[in-house]
């Protein structure tokens, strides 16, 4: 809260770079039907006990229990799990069905009736609503199954897009404008306020006009309309001294739903005047555009029936050295998983949840093929042009397996071919009338773009369309290069055309994998951080094009 006493104002926001937002929390309802009955004169009393597994770890820990429900092989229980869901994590679930005979909350001391295990995403991707699993693993007998329905636990993803005016704001100086800003502040529980959002510094300016900007209404005001906000108007210095308050206002999500009008005139009055002789205010802001966006969730558009389309693109160019020999990045060793491959496994691993009919299209470039010797920046790993795509991550590994026993390493690094194929793919989604889709195109190399210009062109075409392209660098060279195409900072941009979105994301393997790590957390962290901008690109399309999810499943009953 700014007072007299409060420090001076910095406008700096800053985050826990450590923390991860999740994309979604999540909400399981667990049935059970036709399960087991252990007890003899009566039926059973099943109780269900969640179990997670840690990331990149084998071992499970308890993270809760439903009630017991008496005598029924068919319960519904009433207690939900509710989990926070990561995309770029696989979320590993194990549901256990015990028949509770006693008090005891050893679960030894009660009848194991099965279990069954899945991940977070199978559940919120899995068509008809309702998750079902067999159960196994009992001492009597197989018998029965689970059925899990994930729902969003409801939090408010809406913006407002506004903009504001100020006229007559006073200023003491008489030699300069004012560079003023506004800062929103949102009211917590305990009556302070903390800093939320701000607008961009209008230069010299008395009467500015800020820009129109979306607000997270989260952000804002926690989902909670009537909660009061309170802004901030500042006079911006660039010497680094202390930002001049001008005065501020209050208002209110509710209030601003109003729209342009006298409701949405402010009086900006400095907390040190008010109530001063003859003081009335510092100058009056303005809303001067409203406008509420709805928008949708990445759990909205995979229960709407959004399908994630995962391609992978392979570099055989001859830097990756003789794959007959140890040396080589191709190398296929008896028992250990060369980095190709544990890259395939990591991200493939995680997306094979979203992808319905788990056929994978598999690309390779930069080899020359059988039987003629052709050179080719764009082939089907299975030598099946017609149908390039590998059932399961199993069948993309053994794809590429036999590939590298049949080719001949050569180059040069050319990624605009396979990008413009991956492309046309998802045009080709666009203009049909079939369900929603999303491609995910993970291309795993050893060394620098040849084709730099032509890549960063396909890139920027590209990002028009419902595409993201993951690259993975495996080896020990120089890719700093690659860092011009994953647009974090700066918006990549070709010919004079910028992209609409930064839809690339690049990594370098060896960040994952050093020596003496686990090899189980580096595949999970590199699945985290090449995965965590995902949903953020999916919905973030879909917005751009005004495309709302699709109707979700009935309920199950």
């Amino acid at each position: 809260m700014t007072s007299a006493s409060a420090p001076p104002f910095q406008p700096s926001f800053s985050a826990d770079s450590n923390y991860v937002q999740p994309v979604s929390t999540i909400e399981i309802s667990v049935s059970c039907r036709d399960i087991i009955d252990a007890d003899v004169f009566s039926k059973s009393d099943p109780m269900v006990v969640l179990f997670v597994q840690g990331l990149g770890s084998k071992e499970w820990r308890e993270f809760g229990r439903t009630e017991a429900i008496q005598n029924t092989l068919n319960p519904d229980f009433v207690h939900k799990f509710v989990l926070e869901y990561f995309f770029e994590e696989r979320q590993n679930l194990r549901f256990d069905v015990y028949d509770i005979d006693n008090n005891s909350a050893d679960l030894s001391n009660h009848d194991f009736l099965g279990r069954a295990i899945c991940s977070l995403g199978e559940i919120v991707s899995s068509t008809g609503s309702t998750f079902q699993r067999e159960l196994k693993g009992s001492a009597f007998k197989d018998k029965g199954s689970i059925l899990l329905r994930a729902e969003e636990v409801d939090s408010c993803k809406d913006t407002i897009e506004m903009s504001f005016n100020a006229r007559n704001l006073e200023n003491n100086s008489w030699f300069s404008k004012l560079d003023p800003f506004l800062v929103f502040l949102r009211c917590n529980e305990d009556n302070r306020f903390t800093v939320c959002e701000k607008t961009e510094v209008a230069r010299k300016n008395d009467s500015p006009n800020w820009r129109r900007k979306e607000y997270p209404i989260q952000k804002l005001c926690n989902g909670d309309r009537d909660r009061t906000i309170k802004v901030e108007v500042y006079d911006y210095h660039s010497n680094g001294s202390s930002h001049s308050l001008l005065g501020e206002f209050q208002t209110s999500v509710n209030r601003l739903e109003h729209g342009v009008g006298s409701e949405n005139i402010y009086e900006c009055v400095h907390p040190e005047k008010r109530g001063k002789k003859k003081y009335k205010n510092s100058g009056l802001v303005n809303l001067t555009y409203y406008k509420f966006h709805k928008n949708y969730s990445f759990v909205e558009y995979l229960r709407g029936g959004l399908d994630l389309n995962f391609v992978v693109a392979i570099d055989f160019t001859g830097s990756n050295g003789n794959p007959s020999q140890s040396t080589s990045l191709h190398y296929i060793h008896p028992s250990q998983p060369n980095q190709y491959a544990l890259a395939i496994q990591s991200v493939g691993g995680i997306i094979q949840d979203y992808d319905t009919d788990r056929m994978f299209p598999t690309f390779g470039f930069g080899a020359r093929l059988p039987p003629d010797g052709r050179v080719s920046h764009n082939f089907a790993v299975n030598f099946n042009p017609a149908e390039p795509s590998c059932y399961g991550i199993d069948g993309v590994l053994t794809a590429y397996q036999q590939c590298i026993r049949s080719v001949q390493l050569y180059g040069p690094t050319n990624f605009a071919p396979i990008i413009n194929t991956v492309a046309q793919m998802a045009q080709e989604s666009v203009s049909s009338s079939r369900k929603l889709q999303y491609f995910v195109l993970l291309m795993i190399t050893d060394g620098v773009i040849s084709d730099m210009e032509a890549t960063k062109h396909a890139i920027v075409m590209a990002a028009r369309l419902p595409l993201s392209i993951i690259i993975v660098g495996v080896g020990s060279d120089d890719f700093e290069a690659m860092d011009v195409l994953d647009g974090d900072h700066v918006r990549l941009e070709s010919r004079g055309v910028k992209a609409e979105r930064d839809i690339v994301q690049f990594v370098p393997f060896r960040d994952y994998v050093k020596s003496n790590s686990n090899m189980v957390m580096s595949q999970a962290r590199l699945a985290k951080d090449v995965l965590a901008e995902v949903p953020d690109q999916v919905t973030g399309y879909m917005k751009s094009r005004g495309i709302a999810p699709g109707p979700s499943p009935p309920a199950y009953s």
